[in-house]
């Protein structure tokens, strides 16, 4: 069971993360939901397609214009307060590295923190601890906060993700945080080169297999895009694609801007495997 908000997921439920930027320079809509109102019609139409959490981004994961934490938190804490008023009942995530920003959300109703930098602030975990709120801990192979990988290698990039992600799944819950509470990440682009991403999609299930819950970051990702030698907005198939073999491997929760699209993937394959009954069921039976 993941349990998150006032949310809680079976094991076979794949659940969609929305993401919504508040930035005015995010690598994919280029600031479209950095104001307000676009930012919450957003959320209103990411939950009417689907999504039970919104991942909530104030700081562009690359490199780009210094981002204080106050400015963070100005982005974020009250959007994050107007969220919980407006949609009580969704999971209302941040992305953040930063314990400060991870105190200043948790206080406007923040229900996990997606600690995307691989603990580089250790407090953070404390914070979500403190304020019972879920945790994920993803695999950055040791990287900076916006920074680019640069010839990273691995002796095996599957064995580094395992070894960094349970270390900190598990220090957190020595924190504090519930064990239902908390998610790990592979990291997808994060320290690694497509290769590492690539490889690190075909054996998740290694990190399926530890019973943690699986939170995958695919989305129009430069993996993705180099694969396929695509631009950012010709990324959705393969996105998609390796959305459907995550699924199939067993990734509980997927971190995504096309939430509509995602959801039938999700769904499809769910039915497959024999965990959803199909919508309608009438060929052959009239």
């Amino acid at each position: 069971m993941l349990r998150l908000g006032r949310r809680e997921f079976a094991s076979h439920e794949r659940v969609i993360m929305a993401i919504v930027n508040r930035t005015p320079d995010s690598f994919y809509d280029q600031g479209a939901t950095f104001r307000d109102e676009p930012a919450l019609a957003r959320v209103e139409q990411a939950v009417a397609e689907g999504a039970a959490i919104i991942d909530i981004g104030g700081v562009k994961a690359g490199p780009g214009e210094e981002v204080s934490a106050e400015e963070e938190v100005r982005r974020t804490a009250g959007f994050v307060a107007e969220v919980r008023r407006r949609f009580p009942d969704v999971v209302i995530s941040v992305d953040t590295w930063r314990h400060e920003v991870g105190e200043a959300v948790c206080e406007a109703g923040a229900d996990v923190l997606n600690d995307a930098w691989g603990g580089v602030d250790p407090r953070l975990a404390e914070v979500a601890a403190r304020y019972g709120a879920g945790l994920v801990c993803t695999h950055a192979g040791g990287s900076e906060p916006r920074t680019r990988p640069h010839r990273v290698t691995y002796d095996d990039v599957m064995a580094d993700i395992l070894d960094v992600t349970l270390r900190l799944a598990e220090r957190a819950v020595e924190l504090g945080v519930e064990r239902e509470s908390v998610m790990i990440d592979p990291g997808h682009d994060f320290g690694k080169n497509t290769r590492h991403s690539l490889e690190a999609t075909r054996r998740l299930g290694e990190m399926v297999a530890t019973g943690w819950p699986v939170l995958v970051s695919l989305s129009n990702k430069d993996f993705v895009g180099e694969t396929l030698d695509r631009p950012v907005k010709e990324r959705v198939v393969g996105t998609l694609a390796t959305t459907a073999v995550s699924a199939w491997l067993g990734a509980q929760v997927y971190r995504v801007h096309e939430v509509a699209e995602t959801r039938q993937v999700l769904d499809m394959v769910s039915s497959i495997a024999g965990d959803r009954e199909p919508a309608v069921a009438r060929r052959g039976l009239a």
